[in-house]
């Protein structure tokens, strides 16, 4: 038996061009103290790597207003719309018990303030413009979903309700003003000082609700503004005061996140994902220029395939993968300040159809994560993601049926983030994909 395992051991050292070693004993706990027992590093196993991308993503809930547009690279063009639906605690003018007190009212201005949230993606150092629309359809979700997905869009007027081209400064600001259009804020003061609006369900049936809609002419940026603590406040105050007075406001807010979404486009043509087939599919590395792709937002992912691992079952009679690292390396010159490596990978388990099952789970309970590793060196060698993925590739090893389970890899924040990443697959010339095994034969 221990010729055979010495046999297997030195097939799989020529494989791997001298790469695979004995990587000497390793204790596992009493059962396994024997000095016979040995594992075997094995780096020849094959990995295939393809792109996919899904059907729709949940964008509504979020908390997150996302707004801009930018043409990325490699991905093409990147939109995103943000719709929304207002309300307010109060209906009324202030008023002390008179109905003269509130004849006395008159309207002074509308705008929108919008608080940063922190996010940002793409060039902040360029001027980015948007317009304020008011939507001509309720934010009512289908009666299939109670969801609103990247891919969701409701129908608005052309007139623009106020405009703002501003450079974003989401760290070093609080948040931005927008001046609306007067008719538009007199009209809704008019209603509320004659009562004819007095709460939500008047209120909504005059406004369904907002859209911002960035310009495609000048946008090199995706901001983040917080949708809880981001409003439209409408100022007025005494007709002819004798004195002067703090103006009175009515701030109108998004009290139910539920029916605030993002609608995130992004136009592939004239990229190497121009190609991208249904949810359903994937896109091998081969037609890609050996790489796959992730770009949250648009619902693009990575996906990960061990054909033969099933394979090393036959090492020895006996024998377990007692771990594996597979650890993935962002294709140079895809990343920058501008477009920067997430920390992380969110890791899904998923079918032959791209079913995601859950996230990838360890022996813990606990869900497995790609952690990015940031030591620099002279050539980005180091830069790379590593993932513990021992426990999935035992059990897909000893499964019984010939299903085979993938990994999905995504970026943590997929339904409010439009960040990406490029990672290079097996046979990338520079920035290959590594899967290192160690099996231990008892």
């Amino acid at each position: 038996m221990h010729k055979f395992i010495l046999m297997l051991f030195f097939a799989f050292t020529i494989l791997s061009c001298g790469t695979d070693t004995d990587a000497g004993e390793f204790v596992v706990g009493s059962d396994y103290l024997a000095l016979n027992n040995k594992v075997l590093l094995i780096d020849t196993v094959t990995v295939d790597m393809s792109t996919i991308n899904f059907d729709s993503l949940v964008t509504s809930g979020q908390s997150r207003i996302l707004i801009g547009n930018y043409e990325d690279p490699i991905f093409g063009k990147v939109k995103s719309n943000s719709y929304f639906q207002l309300a307010s605690n109060i209906y009324s003018l202030n008023n002390d018990g008179s109905d003269t007190e509130t004849t006395n009212y008159v309207f002074d201005s509308i705008s929108m303030i919008l608080k940063y949230d922190n996010y940002y993606y793409g060039d902040t150092t360029k001027v980015q413009t948007f317009d304020i629309h008011r939507l001509t359809q309720k934010v009512k979700t289908n009666i299939d979903s109670k969801n609103f997905y990247n891919n969701s869009a409701l129908t608005y007027s052309d007139e623009s309700l106020g405009k703002i081209s501003y450079k974003p400064r989401p760290i070093e600001k609080d948040s931005i003003i927008i001046k609306m259009n007067d008719a538009f804020g007199a009209a809704i003061f008019q209603k509320i000082k004659k009562r004819e609006i007095t709460g939500f369900d008047n209120f909504s049936e005059y406004l369904k609700g907002l859209v911002l809609v960035p310009s495609t002419d000048d946008s090199s940026s995706v901001i983040g503004f917080n949708a809880v603590t981001s409003k439209i406040r409408l100022y007025y105050s005494k007709y002819q005061a004798d004195t002067e007075e703090t103006p009175y406001v009515i701030d109108f807010t998004i009290m139910d996140v539920s029916k605030q979404f993002n609608s995130i486009s992004s136009d592939k043509t004239g990229t190497l994902l121009q190609n991208l087939p249904v949810s359903s599919s994937k896109l091998s590395t081969s037609s890609t220029d050996r790489a796959g792709f992730i770009q949250s937002g648009s619902g693009v992912a990575c996906r990960i395939d061990f054909p033969n691992i099933k394979q090393l079952k036959y090492i020895s009679n006996k024998g377990a993968i007692v771990d594996a690292q597979l650890i993935l390396k962002p294709v140079n010159n895809s990343y920058s300040e501008k477009y920067p490596l997430a920390d992380s990978l969110k890791v899904y388990v998923g079918d032959n159809l791209n079913r995601i099952s859950g996230s990838l789970i360890n022996s813990a309970g606990t869900a497995v994560f790609g952690i990015l590793n940031k030591k620099s060196d002279e050539f980005n060698e180091n830069v790379g993601y590593t993932i513990p993925i021992g426990g999935f590739l035992q059990k897909e090893m000893w499964k019984q049926s010939d299903s085979k389970y993938s990994l999905i890899l995504t970026l943590p924040g997929i339904s409010k983030t439009v960040n990406r990443i490029v990672l290079g697959d097996q046979k990338h010339s520079n920035n290959k994909i590594q899967l290192k095994i160690y099996y231990l034969s008892y």
